[in-house]
């Protein structure tokens, strides 16, 4: 290690992986404005938020765990331009507020790590 490193680190520091928590707040929020898929979701993010990722395997425990508690709803479509169906997700109407309230605890973190970084 060089001091060089350390300043190299900080300028461009590596991306932080999304936790089951933070991931499932982001799916809400993103399927707030539309249904998606999993890799769109994911691809989303790493355009949307580029010092974050989401890896599959959080991804697909996140979505699971929002369908068996009923928060959103999995059916299989077929996308424009893809060859496959793709396991599309949507909010169920039942859980708009809440997930106006999960989706707000996403942009709260948001928020707090930009401070945190700016100060």
């Amino acid at each position: 290690m060089k001091f060089d490193d350390i300043y190299q680190f900080f300028q461009d520091p590596p991306p932080t992986y999304l936790n089951k928590e933070l991931a499932a707040c982001y799916v809400l929020a993103v399927l707030l404005q539309g249904e998606s898929y999993g890799t769109e979701l994911i691809a989303r993010l790493e355009r949307e938020y580029p010092t974050y990722r989401l890896s599959d395997t959080v991804l697909y425990s996140a979505l699971k765990f929002l369908e068996e508690t009923g928060a959103i709803a999995g059916y299989w479509k077929k996308v424009e331009g893809r060859g496959r169906p793709r396991r599309m997700y949507q909010i169920n109407s039942t859980w708009q507020d809440r997930a106006q309230e999960l989706a707000g605890l996403w942009r709260d973190y948001l928020n707090r790590d930009r401070q945190v970084i700016s100060n």
